[in-house]
C-alpha cells in the first residue's frame, strides 16, 4: 500500500520529535545540571543545562518573557503546520520544500513539549556537585504548565582558546567556538532552515512573485 505524501511527513515529523524526547528524558533523569560527558575528547560533549528561554541558550524577557515565548511556539507550530498541509494540495510544490518545513515543525514542537510538560511531570534538577539527589526523576513538578525548562546538552567547543595579548580590549580573555550548547531540536530547526535557504530559495521567491501579481490585479 502506497503511503501519501503527508502521511510520510507526519511519520518523519513523529519520528524526530520521539528522537529528541528519547534524548532529553534520558539526558534528564542520569544528569545532574553542569555534568559533562565527553564523547569525541573535549572537542564533543554531553553538557546538561536547561534553557528558560530560547534556542541555543539565549534568555528573553524573564517570566513574562517565557509565557510569550510559549505562546510563539504554539502559535507557530499551528502556523507551520498549517502551511504544510496547504502545500501538499499543490502539485507543483518540490518535495524538499515541506520536508524542509517539517523539520523546523518538528524542531518547534520538541521544544515546546518541554515548556508544556516537563515542569509537570519532573522534578527539578540540582547541580552536579549537590550529590544524587540532583538528578530528577519523574513525578514531581517544579514549574507551571508552559513555564518548563528546555532540555540542552550537545557542545561542541571546537577551539577553546585565548586572545593573544596583544589585540585591543580582548588580549588574554578566553575564546571558545562553537561555545552554545543546544539539542536535537534545535539541530532540526537550524538544518531545516538553512536547507531551505540554501536549495529551496527559488520557490519561495517564485511563491512571493506569483503573491505581487495577484495583489496588483
Amino acid at each position: 500500500m502506497k503511503i501519501s505524501k503527508g502521511k510520510r511527513l507526519i511519520i518523519l515529523g513523529v519520528v524526530l520529535v520521539v528522537i529528541d524526547q528519547i534524548i532529553k528524558v534520558l539526558v534528564k533523569t542520569n544528569m545532574a545540571l553542569g555534568e559533562s560527558i565527553p564523547v569525541l575528547g573535549s572537542w564533543f560533549q554531553l553538557l546538561f543545562v536547561e534553557n528558560e528561554g530560547m534556542a541555543f541558550g539565549m534568555k528573553f524577557g524573564g517570566w513574562v518573557g517565557k509565557l510569550l515565548l510559549t505562546l510563539f511556539r504554539i502559535v507557530l507550530s499551528g502556523l507551520l503546520i498549517w502551511w504544510i498541509s496547504r502545500l501538499l494540495k499543490k502539485e507543483d510544490t518540490p518535495t524538499g520544500v515541506v520536508v524542509g518545513l517539517t523539520l523546523i515543525t518538528a524542531g518547534a514542537l520538541g521544544n515546546l513539549v518541554d515548556c508544556l510538560a516537563y515542569g509537570q511531570i519532573f522534578s527539578a534538577s540540582g547541580y552536579y556537585f549537590e550529590g544524587p539527589g540532583a538528578v530528577a526523576a519523574f513525578g514531581g513538578s517544579y514549574a507551571p504548565v508552559m513555564f518548563g525548562k528546555v532540555v540542552d546538552m550537545f557542545y561542541f567547543p571546537l577551539i577553546d582558546t585565548t586572545w593573544p595579548d596583544w589585540m585591543p580590549f580582548i588580549g588574554g580573555h578566553p575564546f571558545k567556538f562553537f561555545e552554545p550548547v543546544f539539542n536535537f531540536a534545535d539541530s532540526c530547526v537550524t538544518c531545516g532552515a538553512i536547507y531551505l535557504i540554501l536549495f529551496q530559495y527559488k520557490f519561495f521567491a517564485r511563491e512571493e512573485g506569483s503573491a505581487d501579481k495577484k495583489a496588483d490585479k
